[in-house]
C-alpha cells in the first residue's frame, strides 16, 4: 500500500514579502491560509502559506521571503527548477492574457502533451500552470480578483526537477518513495505521485549537465523542498525507515513544524523532499476556522522571542 498520497505542499525562498503575497493572492487568486515565522535558525523571516481557503492538503504554496535578511541563492541544476499548479483544461490561454496585461510575462508552451501557461515569480523562480482533465478538485475561485471556477486554479500539479544523473533520480523516485514512472522521452521523465482520490500530480525531471549545482541552503530566489503527503505519523515512520533502509542516509528525524510533523530527505538528484501529515487541529491551531491566515502567528516555543521577531520582520500590507 502507497505511503504517500499526493503532494502536501511546496515550499520556496522568495525576495520581497510584499511582492509575494501580491503574486499569490492576487495575481494567481489564492488564498492567504497562513502567516507565521520561519521555525529553524535565528534569522526573523517570515513564512507565508497560500492555497484554497480551508488550507487543503495538494493546494498549498509556502514560502520565506529573504530580502531584508538579503540571504540569495543560485537557480541551476541539481535542484528544484519550476513550480507546477493544475488548472482547467483550456484555461492557460486566459492566464497567459491575464499575467501579461499584469506585467508578468507569459507563454503558452506544450511538454509531454499537456499546455501550460509559462511565467515566473518575482524573484525569478519559474512556475507553470497546467492544463489537467484528471483532476477531481474544485477550482480555487476568488471574486476579488476576477477568477472564477472555469479558470481557477485547483492545486499542486508538482514541480520540475533538473539533475545531471537521471539514473540515480529514476531508482530514487521509483524504489525510495515510491512513484510510478510514467514517461521516458527526449523531454525527461515524469513520475506520478500515488494518490488515493485520483488527483493527477507529477514530478518531472530535466536533465541539465550545462550549468552549475544550484543552491541548496534556504536562500532567495530558489525552491526549497517538495512536501508529500502521508496522511498519518504511521504511513511518515515506515516510509522513513523504508527511505533510510535503502541507504538514504541523508535524512532527518521528525519535526514540529505547530500544523503538521515533517521529515526530509536529500535526493540523489539534489531535490529536497519533506514527508508531512497535518496534525489534527491543522492550521485551526491557533486561528479560528474560516479565519486562518488572517493574523501573524508565533508558535508556542517562540513566545518569549515574539517581540524581537516581529521588530526584525520587512513591513508589509498582508491584505
Amino acid at each position: 500500500m502507497a505511503r504517500v498520497s499526493g503532494y502536501h505542499h511546496l515550499t520556496l525562498s522568495t525576495d520581497g514579502a510584499q511582492e509575494d503575497f501580491d503574486f499569490y493572492t492576487k495575481a494567481l487568486g489564492l488564498h492567504s491560509v497562513k502567516r507565521t515565522v520561519l521555525f529553524d535558525g535565528v534569522i526573523p523571516v517570515y513564512h507565508l502559506y497560500y492555497g484554497s481557503p480551508d488550507g487543503d492538503a495538494s493546494t498549498i504554496i509556502t514560502t520565506f521571503p529573504f530580502r531584508k535578511p538579503g540571504v540569495y541563492g543560485r537557480r541551476g541544476t541539481n535542484q528544484s527548477r519550476t513550480i507546477m499548479q493544475s488548472i482547467p483544461k483550456g484555461a492557460a490561454d486566459f492566464w497567459v492574457d491575464r499575467l501579461n496585461a499584469r506585467g508578468i510575462e507569459a507563454v503558452k508552451i506544450t511538454r509531454f502533451g499537456a499546455d501550460r501557461a509559462a511565467f515566473a515569480h518575482p524573484c525569478g523562480i519559474p512556475h507553470e500552470l497546467v492544463e489537467s482533465d484528471s483532476d477531481p478538485r474544485a477550482p480555487i475561485t476568488n471574486e476579488a480578483q476576477g477568477i472564477g471556477t472555469a479558470h481557477g486554479i485547483k492545486g499542486i500539479y508538482g514541480a520540475v526537477v533538473a539533475v545531471m544523473d537521471r539514473t540515480a533520480m529514476d531508482d530514487f523516485l521509483t524504489i525510495a518513495l515510491p512513484l510510478e514512472k510514467e514517461a521516458d522521452n527526449h523531454e525527461g521523465l515524469v513520475f506520478r505521485v500515488p494518490d488515493a482520490t485520483g488527483v493527477s500530480q507529477r514530478v518531472e525531471v530535466i536533465v541539465d549537465r550545462d550549468n552549475q549545482q544550484g543552491t541548496w541552503t534556504l536562500a532567495g530566489g530558489t525552491i526549497h523542498h517538495l512536501a508529500l503527503n502521508t496522511g498519518d505519523e504511521e504511513n511518515q515512520l515506515k516510509l522513513r525507515a523504508h527511505i533510510e533502509g535503502l541507504g538514504f542516509t541523508d535524512i532527518s528525524e521528525q519535526k514540529d513544524r505547530n500544523y503538521f510533523k515533517s521529515c526530509y530527505v536529500r535526493s540523489p538528484g539534489g531535490a529536497l523532499f519533506e514527508l508531512a501529515w497535518t496534525t489534527p487541529e491543522g492550521w485551526a491551531k491557533d486561528e479560528a476556522p474560516g479565519q486562518i491566515g488572517k493574523t501573524l502567528v508565533f508558535p508556542p516555543w517562540f513566545k518569549d522571542r515574539e517581540g524581537e521577531l516581529q521588530a526584525g520582520l520587512e513591513q508589509a500590507d498582508f491584505v
